[in-house]
């Protein structure tokens, strides 16, 4: 059996050593023995699993010390996600949220997102499901109106019904379209505590809504995101992106390969990249499998699927 010691420097080890961390560790690395006393850690165990510790003790203290706090949400972001926190990148942390739990930019490509959406007005992005995408955009929302830049925050989607009618579904409008919004609130509620997150809701400060209700708008001093872009028609986006007001942020999401509509209907997120390409005062980003952040699994679906579509093509173009 090998032997790590880890003397830790400017470190109070019974902040940083609660009892709450040190289980969150030992979940985690369950083939070690974790021994604390004081300033010196002791962990005895395989040496590639000391190796991974080491590695991964690392990140949490270079996070402890840039934020002088760390708690098992942290602890869990950033061994469960393998989240590289050098304590110099300041720019992947986009925010704290509840429980203390840190919102990064995990990936390169996310990074990339929250610069373009520093220096534009309008940012697209485009990418398969599981990339963070909408995700990092609401977390920037969030900032934003914490920091008082923003006043107001709108999140839309088109209420494409994906194989259901809404007409059949019971419920006012709102009970019909919530499950289709529910993607949204389910990001919030990661961002905002639940009684802040409520008056916000109710007092509109956000605001969630189909894409129908956009019609006839202009919205200033708001961070607006189109979800699900890939399923809007060409009016509709037209519509949308029509109508951003003074000191507004738009930000629009979509995967141009999940596209819902009806065969004969072109989506809009289509024809808006083509029609706006090269628009130097307009960002696109683009995301990929390797952006995923869900189970391992998925971007093993997703390439499987996109080797599947390239086949097709040229089975087509034969």
């Amino acid at each position: 059996m090998n032997e790590l010691e880890i003397e830790l420097d400017n470190i109070d080890p019974q902040d940083f050593f609660t009892n709450e961390n040190i289980s969150s560790l030992r979940s985690h690395f369950p083939k070690l023995k974790i021994i604390q006393r004081g300033e010196l850690f002791k962990v005895l165990g395989e040496r590639k699993s000391l190796n991974d510790f080491s590695k991964k003790f690392k990140y949490l203290t270079n996070y402890y010390l840039e934020f002088n706090s760390l708690n098992p949400n942290v602890i869990d972001e950033i061994i469960f996600n393998d989240i590289r926190y050098n304590g110099k990148d300041k720019t992947t942390l986009i925010l704290h949220g509840v429980g203390g739990k840190p919102i990064l930019a995990k990936t390169k490509n996310q990074k990339l997102l929250v610069d373009t959406l520093d220096k534009k007005q309008l940012v697209f992005a485009i990418g398969p499901a599981g990339t963070g995408k909408t995700y990092t955009g609401i977390a920037i929302a969030v900032n934003a109106l914490k920091e008082k830049r923003i006043k107001k925050i709108i999140l839309t989607r088109p209420a494409v019904e994906a194989g259901e009618n809404l007409g059949y579904l019971p419920g006012d409008l709102k009970e019909k379209l919530d499950p289709y919004m529910q993607p949204l609130y389910d990001a919030l509620k990661d961002m905002i505590p639940g009684i802040r997150l409520n008056k916000l809701l109710s007092d509109n400060t956000i605001e969630i809504a189909p894409l129908a209700f956009m019609r006839g708008r202009t919205l200033d001093n708001a961070f607006v995101i189109l979800d699900e872009a890939q399923n809007t028609t060409p009016a509709q986006m037209k519509m949308f992106l029509t109508r951003m007001g003074m000191n507004a942020k738009f930000m629009v999401t979509g995967d141009p390969g999940q596209v819902d509509l009806p065969g004969n209907i072109i989506s809009g997120l289509k024809d808006a990249l083509e029609i706006l390409d090269n628009k130097k005062d307009i960002g696109i980003v683009h995301l990929t499998d390797k952006d995923v952040m869900r189970h391992p699994i998925v971007k093993k679906i997703i390439d499987s699927y996109n080797k599947r579509g390239s086949i097709k093509k040229k089975w087509l173009e034969q």
